[in-house]
């Protein structure tokens, strides 16, 4: 049966197009998870628990990046394999264990400090080893990927988060009961990911860790500016969740999940777009091929433009109406938060973009100062605009922040183009 389905998954009549079909299924099934399940909540009068699973979620996206450590750009575009893949799975368990003992130590923190009951507790925790299953498999999807079979590992994951979903509803819609809905869904993500991914790893690597602590400290020292930046890129998305935790109520925190998932949209595009073709952006800018380079470029930028604009106008017209039908909540009255935070969400589009070609360019390590420095002014200003100004404080945070990391990114990646262009020449 295991072979069947190793043979199932790597059976493609065209690669490339199977890689950008299977790469688009699952970043749309990725970003509707969270939006289905609190779904899934809020029309099943859950909107407590929609809150509760909101923030979870907003926890558990942040510890991801500490699961994964940014290496999934790093291992996929390393086509001369700097360092092997026994390597980065050694590293990856690691990581893996780091996150849940993070999460464990959040969780106790929100317990002490926010007044977490029992049952926030066990939430987080479980979406948080949730999450855990994807930054494990990760590096093997990695590694299909950098072996140009990223079809492969799109229908895996793919597979992945489908059964979480359908596992995840059909338990709450049963029992109504938040934690058995979570716990359900992380047995089955197990289950899932050992008869797919793990599966099919095998006609990939051989899936033996080395852990060899100079070449470790080497891989975590050099992937410690990617892992930050994305780290506290994830931060910067869910400030204002983590503030509105803090000083609002459960019902606005769901209320302001469901206003901000559309702004995902943009981002969402940008990555099944892009993803595919990063190893190619990767072979342009290591044969020189600057113009080339800088074309593929501006071709990205103004697809991202063209979406927010789209999304701005889908948002000022329609937006609240869809979403009060879709989640059976009244969202009237919160128009204006939902076209700000539309415009953030294209600002975190180009923000991630220039993240992923700055990494292509070897130019990570630069990214510290960059979300440093956002990271700083949301950690200062989130309490000030969510206590005073509520959730519309909330969007206008956001989008603040991440118009000016966009700003700083592409400052860095022209500068760095044009220092190579002058080279070159």
């Amino acid at each position: 049966m295991l072979k069947r389905i190793r043979n199932r998954l790597e059976k493609a009549d065209n690669i490339e197009r199977s890689s950008y079909l299977w790469n688009m299924i699952n970043a749309m099934l990725s970003a509707g998870e969270s939006p289905v399940m609190t779904l899934v909540l809020t029309r099943s009068q859950g909107v407590y628990d929609a809150g509760v699973f909101s923030i979870a979620y907003a926890v558990a996206a942040l510890m991801l990046y500490v699961g994964q450590y940014g290496f999934r750009k790093f291992q996929s575009s390393d086509i001369r394999e700097k360092y092997s893949f026994a390597e980065y799975y050694g590293i990856r368990i690691i990581t893996c264990v780091v996150m849940m003992l993070a999460a464990l130590g959040y969780c106790l923190y929100g317990t002490v400090c926010l007044g977490y009951d029992f049952q926030k507790f066990i939430v987080i925790l479980l979406v948080n080893a949730l999450k855990c299953v994807q930054a494990f498999t990760d590096v093997v999807h990695g590694r299909m990927q950098q072996m140009g079979r990223l079809d492969v590992a799109t229908k895996s994951s793919s597979f992945r988060y489908l059964m979480e979903m359908i596992s995840f509803s059909a338990t709450y819609l049963v029992t109504r009961n938040l934690v058995s809905a979570i716990l359900m869904c992380v047995i089955v993500s197990v289950v899932v990911a050992g008869f797919t991914s793990m599966n099919v790893a095998t006609d990939f690597c051989a899936l033996r860790p080395e852990f060899n602590m100079r070449r470790m400290w080497m891989m975590m020292e050099e992937g410690f500016p990617l892992f930050l930046s994305l780290f506290l890129n994830m931060y910067l998305s869910n400030a204002p969740k983590y503030a509105i935790d803090a000083y609002l109520t459960e019902e606005i925190q769901a209320m302001y999940n469901i206003i901000f998932m559309p702004a995902f949209v943009v981002q969402l595009v940008v990555h099944f777009i892009f993803n595919p073709i990063l190893t190619s952006y990767a072979e342009i800018w290591a044969k020189g091929e600057i113009q080339r380079f800088k074309k593929a470029i501006r071709k990205q930028m103004v697809l991202v433009l063209g979406l927010t604009v789209l999304g701005l106008a889908v948002a000022a017209t329609i937006g609240i109406p869809v979403l009060s039908w879709i989640f059976r909540m009244n969202l009237a009255g919160h128009r204006k938060e939902l076209i700000i935070v539309m415009l953030g969400g294209g600002m975190l589009a180009y923000s991630v973009f220039f993240n992923t070609v700055i990494t292509i360019v070897r130019m990570h390590r630069t990214l510290i100062y960059s979300y440093g420095a956002a990271a700083l002014a949301a950690f200062t200003l989130s309490g000030v605009f969510v206590r005073n100004y509520g959730m519309l404080g909330a969007t206008v945070l956001y989008t603040t922040i991440m118009t000016i990391l966009t700003i700083i990114l592409g400052m860095i990646l022209f500068i760095r183009i044009r220092k190579e262009s002058r080279r070159i020449v």
